[in-house]
């Protein structure tokens, strides 16, 4: 069965990825099977994805009871889950609205394209972003990543990314032009390698952006949604 579903994948799905000798079957709690039956503990969480693990009962059901309710509708009606799950989201964040968006990457356009749409009056287009960055694998996602490899293969890339040492306040002050409409930043850097963000740094960016009259750009893919213990890492951090 593993070999047979090895072989369909090979002539029928992109090799965009390399892929681990394992053919999953199901899984439980931090638990996966795969089709041989052989247990293994899921430290991938899918990406990080599957903070709650595997067919979680309360999650399994809300999703079962859903589908069977309404599948999907699209944004040209209104939607009571929808509503309150962005309630729900902005109390937890603050004053503001919610976009919701498929993945860590369109989440990462949004920002890009906010940040190009408020500069655009006064001809602002430029993004600083760190070294070792990873902002998704669009053409602006990687045009904004800080990492070469990434973008190895896909030039010429999108203009308007600057890129500076993490952790350096006085790069990225040095790097502030008339051009300037947004920093982004990550809390916590995880393709580039498990670099975390200093408090002081974070809130020196603060500064910098509300003095210069810049959006704070925060990717919070790798460490959102309660993984360092709070809803949001950066609030925690007090300044």
């Amino acid at each position: 069965m593993s070999q047979e579903i090895k072989d369909r994948f090979k002539q029928f799905v992109a090799p965009t990825y390399g892929r681990f000798p394992i053919t999953l079957d199901r899984g439980e709690a931090a638990y996966v099977w795969d089709t041989d039956g052989k247990r293994y503990l899921d430290l991938g969480g899918g990406i990080a994805v599957n903070c709650l693990g595997h067919a979680h009962p309360e999650i399994s059901q809300a999703l079962a009871g859903q589908s069977a309710r309404l599948m999907h509708c699209t944004n040209f009606y209104h939607f009571d889950g929808q509503a309150r799950l962005a309630e729900n989201l902005a109390k937890r964040l603050g004053p503001g609205r919610v976009f919701f968006g498929n993945s860590g990457a369109e989440a990462s356009e949004v920002m890009f394209k906010l940040a190009r749409r408020l500069g655009q009056a006064d001809g602002r287009f430029e993004i600083i972003t760190a070294e070792n960055s990873f902002h998704g694998r669009t053409m602006a996602g990687i045009s904004a990543t800080g990492q070469a490899k990434v973008k190895e293969g896909f030039a010429p890339l999108l203009q308007g990314f600057v890129h500076v040492p993490y952790n350096d306040i006085d790069a990225v002050r040095s790097a502030i032009s008339p051009a300037t409409v947004a920093v982004m930043i990550e809390g916590i850097q995880g393709e580039g390698g498990v670099h975390p963000a200093t408090a002081q740094y974070l809130l020196g960016l603060r500064h910098l952006c509300d003095e210069h009259n810049l959006l704070l750009l925060w990717d919070g893919v790798q460490c959102g949604h309660f993984r360092t213990g709070s809803f949001q890492s950066f609030q925690t951090i007090l300044g």
